[in-house]
């Protein structure tokens, strides 16, 4: 899925694999589904600053664009 088209190339392939939407914006309960792993590991990368919720009305919410930033830092240095 991922070619010079997509706006947010590792979310969109994520999401593809997993059969979700592409999705205006995310709750922590959202991302953790996305990634396989419970709210609590999410609330941890949120506290050490990892990923970086906006706060909009209603509570915090992630936007594409800082999950796919969270992706994009998140990649491991080969040793």
């Amino acid at each position: 899925m991922t070619s010079s088209t997509t706006k947010y190339p590792l979310l969109e392939e994520i999401l593809a694999i997993k059969d979700l939407p592409l999705q205006p914006t995310y709750t922590i309960r959202n991302i953790a589904v996305i990634f396989g792993v419970t709210a609590r590991a999410i609330q941890n990368r949120v506290a050490s600053g990892q990923l970086t919720p906006r706060d909009l009305p209603g509570r915090a919410r992630f936007l594409n664009q800082d999950v796919e930033a969270f992706l994009v830092a998140s990649r491991k240095e080969a040793d």
